[in-house]
């Protein structure tokens, strides 16, 4: 039998409640994007490199994500095969190349915002935008505190 504190209870209602989201944003966002010949997940990859400061390894991707490496470098693989990232040197590490956007990588991506700029605007619709700065508040918390029980786990 599980026994929770009052937070914990809360906490796992939330955590199962952000599962089901995610698996409902994942739904949404791959409906979105397929018409751009994309899929959630490839979105967030494409994302992730439009939006760096600078080109990163996948292995700096997949940790700003939060991802798993290799379904990181699966994902780019398919994005360059597609034509929506190249690879160039990595002067600081010979075998970790950098992941850069293709001019059709930018427009597809540039693509992707434009279609979802209304679409989370009409979603967004109702929500009081400081109940939505507490939840990213709490999300980030919980990110944290995940991020470093992985961290102990792994040492």
């Amino acid at each position: 039998m599980n026994v929770y504190t009052p937070t914990g209870g809360a906490l796992t209602d939330l955590i199962l409640a952000l599962f089901r989201v995610n698996n409902l944003a994942l739904l949404w966002g791959d409906r979105l994007v397929a018409p751009l010949g994309l899929t959630s997940a490839r979105w967030q990859i494409l994302g992730a490199v439009a939006e760096a400061d600078r080109p990163q390894p996948v292995a700096w991707i997949a940790r700003d994500l939060g991802a798993n490496r290799q379904n990181v470098q699966r994902i780019v693989k398919d994005l360059a095969k597609v034509g929506l990232v190249t690879f160039e040197p990595n002067p600081h590490h010979r075998r970790a190349q950098l992941i850069v956007l293709t001019d059709k990588g930018r427009q597809t991506f540039d693509d992707a915002m434009r279609s979802y700029s209304p679409r989370v605007n009409a979603l967004a619709e109702g929500f009081p935008i400081e109940d939505i700065a507490t939840a990213n508040r709490i999300i980030a918390m919980l990110r944290a505190k995940l991020e470093g029980e992985i961290v102990k786990d792994e040492s």
